[in-house]
Parts: C-alpha cells; sequence; structure tokens
C-alpha cells in the first residue's frame, strides 16, 4: 500500500448485514491448467474482513454470529468450465473512463494464456449489441486482436446507454451458446447485470455473469478505487494548475474548473489536495449558499482582497439547487440530467462582482470529456490488468452474479446485489475531506 492510499479508502464503515454469499453454477471437478505453485491457489474459505461499526460488531458478538467478510478472489485449483468447450463474452457499458481497453485486453489474455479459452466474443455498443434489431456485429477477440487496445483511450468494443430487454439479451446468450459474460459498467449496468444472472437462473441456464467496476466518479460501493480515477485526477491537476496560472497572470483572476462527479466529489477532492492550488472545493455532498455573510461570494472577495487571485473546483453534480431544471428531465440511462453548474457560477461570479464595481477575470476550464476518453496512466493500466485476470478466475470457477472488488487493499468477490444497494460518497467526517477543508482554507461554507 502506497503513504497516502489509507487516505483514498473511501469506505466508511459496516453498519448493517449484508449478504456476502457468492452464488456458484455447480461444484468444481476441473484441474485448474495453470500450472502454479499449490500456495498460489485460494479457496472459498479464504476471506477478507470489513471493517465494521463498533455497535454493529457489539451485535454480532453478543448474537454470535460471524463478523462480516468477503470471499478472497484468486485462482481456483479446481474451476467449473471446461476451457476447450467455454466461450466467452463481454461487453462494455455507459460513460467512457480511462482503463477499459486494459481490462478488455487483460481478461483476452487471461482467457488465452492461463486457461486456454480460445473463444471470445466481444458485444459491440452495450447491451445493444445484444438486440438483434440494431444489427451490431460481434467481434472475435483473440490475443492478436486486442494486443496493441491498451494504448488507445475509450472502449475498443464501443458502448451505449439506456435499458435494453433482459429477456432478449438472455435469449443472444443462449442462442450464441454463451456460457461466460463479463460485464465492464457501472451501478446502471450492475443493475441489469443483476437482472439478468436472475433471468438465467429462472431459465435454469449454466451461464455465469461477472461484472468489472467502472465509474470514474469512483462511486461504486464496496470497491476503495475504481480503475481510472487515478488517471481522472491526474489530468484534473493540470486543468487546475492551468486554472491557476491564468488567475495569477491578472489582477483579481478567478480560475474555476469544473471537474466530473455526478453525485460523488471524490475527483474534485483528490484533485485539490494533488495540486494545493485550489481555494474552494465545491462537491454535490455539501451544500452551499452563494449570498450573504459566509456565503461562496462573500469568501471568495475576502480572497481576492487578500491575495488578488483565487482558484475554485466545482464538481459537476454540485450546487444543484440553483440550476436543476423543474420538472427534471432524464436521459437514456434514467439518471436526471444535471444542469451546468460550472457556467451558472461563471455567470453569477461575474454578476457579484460587476455590482459591487469590482473588476474580476474569469477564467472557465471544463476538461471533462478530455479525461473521460485518454488511455490509462501506469497506476491505471496495472490496476486494470488485476482486475482482469481476477475476473476470469471467478468466472472459469464457475462463479456468478458478483463484482471484482479492490477493498482494504485486496481483491475480493461482492455480491451484485449489494453493490447496488447504496452509492458511494466522499464522508464529510473523514480525514480525507477534513485534509481538503485545511488545504483551502475554506472553512465550512454557509448553507441555508
Amino acid at each position: 500500500m502506497r503513504p497516502y492510499d489509507h487516505y483514498l479508502e473511501f469506505i466508511e464503515e459496516i453498519t448493517e448485514e449484508i449478504d456476502t454469499k457468492i452464488e456458484t453454477l455447480g461444484p468444481c471437478k476441473i484441474e485448474n491448467p495453470m500450472k502454479l505453485p499449490e500456495i498460489s491457489f485460494v479457496s472459498d474459505e479464504h476471506r477478507v474482513s470489513l471493517r465494521i461499526n463498533l455497535d454493529y460488531l457489539k451485535t454480532t458478538i453478543s448474537e454470535k454470529k460471524e463478523p462480516p467478510s468477503l470471499e478472497l478472489a484468486g485462482p481456483r485449483k479446481y474451476i467449473y468450465f471446461d476451457p476447450a468447450k467455454v466461450k466467452a463474452g463481454i461487453v462494455t457499458c455507459g460513460g467512457l473512463c480511462p482503463g477499459i481497453n486494459d481490462v478488455i485486453r487483460s481478461i483476452v489474455m487471461t482467457l488465452y494464456y492461463s486457461y486456454g479459452v480460445d473463444k471470445i466474443i466481444g458485444f459491440k455498443y452495450g447491451l445493444q449489441g445484444f438486440i438483434p434489431k440494431y444489427r451490431h456485429p460481434v467481434v472475435e477477440l483473440s490475443p492478436e486482436v486486442v494486443k496493441d487496445i491498451h494504448s488507445m483511450g475509450g472502449t475498443f468494443l464501443g458502448t451505449s446507454r439506456g435499458h435494453q430487454p433482459i429477456e432478449e439479451i438472455v435469449d443472444t446468450l443462449e442462442r450464441m451458446n454463451i456460457q461466460i459474460l463479463f460485464m465492464i459498467g457501472g451501478d446502471g449496468t450492475f443493475r441489469a447485470a443483476h437482472k439478468i444472472k436472475e433471468e438465467i437462473s429462472r431459465r435454469g441456464l449454466k451461464i455465469a455473469v461477472v461484472a468489472v467496476p467502472k465509474t470514474i466518479d469512483n462511486d461504486i460501493w464496496l470497491v476503495s478505487k475504481t480503475f481510472g480515477f487515478d488517471t481522472a485526477v491526474e489530468l484534473a491537476c493540470k486543468a487546475i494548475r492551468c486554472a491557476h496560472t491564468e488567475a495569477i497572470a491578472v489582477p483579481n483572476g478567478v480560475g474555476l474548473v469544473k471537474l466530473m462527479g455526478r453525485h460523488s466529489g471524490f475527483i474534485a477532492a483528490a484533485a485539490t489536495l494533488a495540486t494545493k492550488e485550489v481555494n474552494f472545493c465545491l462537491i454535490p455532498e455539501i451544500d452551499f449558499d452563494l449570498e450573504g455573510e459566509g456565503g461562496l461570494f462573500s469568501e471568495l472577495e475576502k480572497r481576492l482582497e487578500k491575495r488578488g487571485h483565487a482558484v475554485i473546483v466545482v464538481a459537476e453534480g454540485a450546487g444543484q439547487k440553483y440550476v436543476q431544471k423543474d420538472p427534471p428531465e432524464y436521459d437514456a440511462s434514467g439518471n436526471i440530467k444535471l444542469g451546468d453548474i460550472g457556467r451558472f457560477l461563471k455567470e453569477k461570479i461575474a454578476e457579484y462582482f460587476e455590482k459591487k464595481g469590482i473588476p474580476v477575470v474569469i477564467r472557465y476550464i471544463d476538461p471533462s470529456y478530455m479525461i473521460r476518453s485518454v488511455p490509462a496512466n501506469v497506476s491505471d493500466r496495472i490496476y486494470c490488468g488485476f482486475l482482469g485476470q481476477y475476473a476470469v478466475h471467478a468466472a472459469m470457477a464457475g462463479k456468478t452474479g458478483l463484482m471484482i472488488s479492490s477493498l482494504h487493499n485486496q481483491f475480493v468477490h461482492v455480491p451484485l446485489k449489494e453493490a447496488v444497494k447504496k452509492r458511494k460518497q466522499v464522508n464529510l467526517h473523514s480525514r480525507f475531506w477534513l485534509s481538503v477543508l485545511e488545504s483551502t482554507g475554506q472553512g465550512r461554507l454557509k448553507a441555508s
């Protein structure tokens, strides 16, 4: 673990009972073809304990229950699927994120070289790829096809948003004789994955569904950190430094940077900590006023009087009470369309200081799509490789209805039904967020 990783764990203590049991398709009777030392294989008895709230710990002790723990990920000595006969499918869903291609590549390479699986299909453009009416072709995947895709941003397979009929998706899996489906996506994808797994079970089919968590916002519950996050923070820092350079170059310069984070402000907060040049960090988890004593505008005015420049970082989901449409609008995936808090703040800051007769120069930067579409950095690339490998190990062992998670510096199996129960957000009482407040000096902005 790197020295600062304990600040980036992000996972609050468990306060209630959760179901950590992983479903399997059947007993594993086939010897794993990987030539590994005995000590390299793991069993279902290997567990990783969860951090739990003290009151909940006392409850488990008094009721003589085992504290919750998750199944350790890794290769099993015996597997469920016969590698010579199994056929696997891969699909990527939702928005772009650095590292998707690295995960695809890792899955294909591990299937092919570690297990000898040579029938691997890629479904194009997300869940649309399963639906006949869209007529999207499938892609036959092999090491030769994917060997260089990690150097590209985006997703080699394409993606899409929106719901598709679960029955038709399973029809396609059955028709194409797919026994393993790898789904790379966020919480919306996981909800679909859980429904697909349930329909598969209802039909009595032997198809494993294994998910790899993908969200640049880092907001998936029971995952310490999602892939692409490190890359996003790194590029966000570059945007912040540009905003700072612009701000200090003129009298009363204000650098305003809008970063990704619909419901969770991890990117904005981590980039703020990394650059040390941000004076106000606004995230969805905190409310703030614009006007009045202790509001953003008066605090910004004090900052300009004192230092002559300022940098503001705002997550896209912050301050939505000022910009949200009424009634709200929704995108194809059912998510509420956010109002543009960045442009709103730019206009309102300009209006405030114009009324005061104080000249300011505002430089607004929105690097969102640039960040989403770049290749992964070294840290994320290594991480994605592990995720793909562990996903394959789980699938070949016949495990289903799970996501691969990195939690407390271990790779584990998490049931999909638990992963989608809540959204991970910045803990405003954590050392992580308190460090942001110390770094910016913004204090706690007034909120009505």
